[in-house]
């Protein structure tokens, strides 16, 4: 049987498979017309390599991906906690208050747990760190220091970063003594820290019902939660305010 043009070679032992790439039509010398990725498909040679089928490919590349830019949040909440280990010979000192009793916190500052965990919540709010960061319990300045200083510096640096304080609801946890008669004299402690209307701060105490180290007598613990506003939307209403009463 008669067979039209040349029979195959057979292809040497371990070649390569050339690759394919596809035609660019149009491509004429003078033309100005660009290529396109349809058409027939023919062997890619070694004189081809890095030219056309890589600048192909880089056209069809995606941008790479950024991340979110963070929203321009008005009102922004935080969490503080604190725990000290009540030890004998210290006083006991919870939201600036000297309180009358056998033991205190152990801690490189005065170890007021409430005023540290309202710390941590207003810091938290504005994302700027913890207290550890700021009053580290390294440094010789904070030895001994009341943490009302504390709170005054932090409400500096929210300030600074344009936010005002909304309000501060803590919780103490403490076996004994009984705290309610001292809870007024902390909110204005506080309040007066912090440059606030003590009806902004609110200050409560439970015991730990004789459960963990709190309800053992041996540990003091606080928790606070702290609301922030961005300072413009305060301006705001307090222009509404004003204006409505003229």
């Amino acid at each position: 049987m008669k067979t039209s043009g040349r029979a195959a070679k057979p292809e040497a032992a371990g070649a390569r498979t050339p690759a394919l790439r596809p035609i660019a039509f149009g491509r004429r010398a003078g033309s100005g017309v660009r290529g396109s990725l349809l058409g027939p498909w023919k062997s890619l040679g070694p004189q081809d390599r890095g030219s056309t089928l890589p600048r192909l490919v880089g056209r069809n590349k995606k941008a790479p991906r950024t991340a979110p830019s963070a929203p321009q949040t008005s009102i922004r909440a935080g969490l503080g906690n604190d725990l000290h280990r009540l030890v004998a010979g210290r006083k006991l000192v919870l939201g600036g208050v000297r309180i009358p009793f056998e033991k205190g916190p152990a801690g490189h500052s005065d170890g007021d747990a409430l005023a540290h965990a309202v710390c941590d919540a207003l810091l938290g709010a504005a994302a700027l760190g913890d207290i550890g960061r700021h009053f580290p319990n390294t440094s010789p300045r904070w030895r001994g220091a009341s943490s009302l200083l504390f709170l005054q510096r932090v409400c500096k640096l929210l300030k600074d970063a344009g936010y005002a304080i909304a309000n501060v609801d803590a919780t103490v946890g403490l076996e004994r003594p009984r705290l309610s008669p001292h809870i007024p004299r902390m909110q204005k402690k506080l309040a007066l820290a912090l440059g606030l209307n003590p009806s902004q701060i609110s200050v409560k105490a439970k015991t730990g019902e004789g459960v963990d180290a709190v309800g053992r007598g041996e540990a003091v613990q606080a928790d606070a939660v702290a609301l922030i506003v961005k300072k413009s939307r305060v301006e705001s209403q307090e222009s509404k305010v004003k204006n409505s009463k003229h």
